[in-house]
């Protein structure tokens, strides 16, 4: 696979505005690091998103987060390790990730409702749509990961 286009260097003030959207949700909104991990890597692997979840994978564990919580991201619903407050997140991530087919289902909205404070759901909301256009940016344009040494 060979990168498309270096869009940080095409259009600088959009990827600002982006990184704009990155700084509220890390320092302002008042939302749980482990829960934007938990986001970031769920939303970039239903987006096929490889060099977000590279990345992603490499901050939660670095931040203290289990490799088998990190692990199951991918089949969550399966799995006994995430909180209810975790688990409507990752109902709601998918529920917004893939807006065009769930039409973001009430109870998905209810569950998150039931964990989250208004602001939380917004916040929240927006942190899964700044993903999303990562996601978009990296898979459009094909950004590559970096290959760490062979196993």
């Amino acid at each position: 696979m060979t990168q498309r286009l270096d869009y940080m260097t095409a259009a600088p003030d959009a990827v600002k505005a982006v990184y704009g959207l990155e700084q509220y949700i890390a320092r302002d909104a008042g939302l749980e690091p482990r829960l934007i991990h938990l986001l970031k890597l769920r939303a970039s692997l239903i987006n096929g998103c490889a060099y977000c979840v590279d990345m992603h994978t490499k901050e939660a564990r670095k931040d203290g987060l289990s490799d088998q919580w990190i692990a199951l991201v991918g089949v969550w619903e399966e799995a006994a390790v995430y909180t209810p407050r975790e688990r409507a997140l990752l109902a709601w991530t998918d529920a917004l990730t893939n807006i065009a087919q769930t039409g973001a289902p009430d109870a998905a909205y209810e569950a998150m409702c039931a964990q989250f404070s208004e602001a939380e759901v917004t916040n929240y909301s927006v942190a899964i749509s700044t993903i999303n256009v990562w996601n978009r940016l990296a898979v459009g344009f094909r950004m590559e990961h970096a290959v760490d040494r062979a196993a």
